[in-house]
């Protein structure tokens, strides 16, 4: 995966699962993922170190997947998606009405 794969596929991840983070843990995801902020950025902002830093989103990374791991909540939204795509132009008007409603859950 590379690293825009990577980037995208955690801040997905994010979406589906940051308020199960702590709230340190959801401060450091969007200072480095959505601030732009940098290891020695985050450390100097919480006087802790760059390695304690780079600890804790290494920690979230796995706690995001496993979380994805055992819920699915991500892989289910992505196959919803394919399906929608899939049917979007269709001209069948019960299809439309099952894609309208199926929309106005999410």
């Amino acid at each position: 995966m590379d690293i825009l794969a990577k980037k995208e596929y955690y801040i997905n991840l994010f979406d589906f699962y940051g308020d199960l983070l702590t709230e340190k843990q959801r401060q450091y995801f969007k200072d480095y993922y959505f601030e732009d902020a940098s290891l020695a950025e985050i450390a100097t902002v919480y006087g802790v170190s760059r390695n304690a830093i780079f600890d804790q989103l290494q920690k979230i990374y796995r706690i995001l997947e496993e979380y994805e791991s055992k819920l699915g909540l991500y892989k289910k939204f992505q196959q919803c998606t394919a399906i929608y795509e899939e049917y979007k132009n269709s001209s069948n008007p019960e299809v439309i009405a099952i894609i309208k409603k199926m929309k106005s859950i999410e």
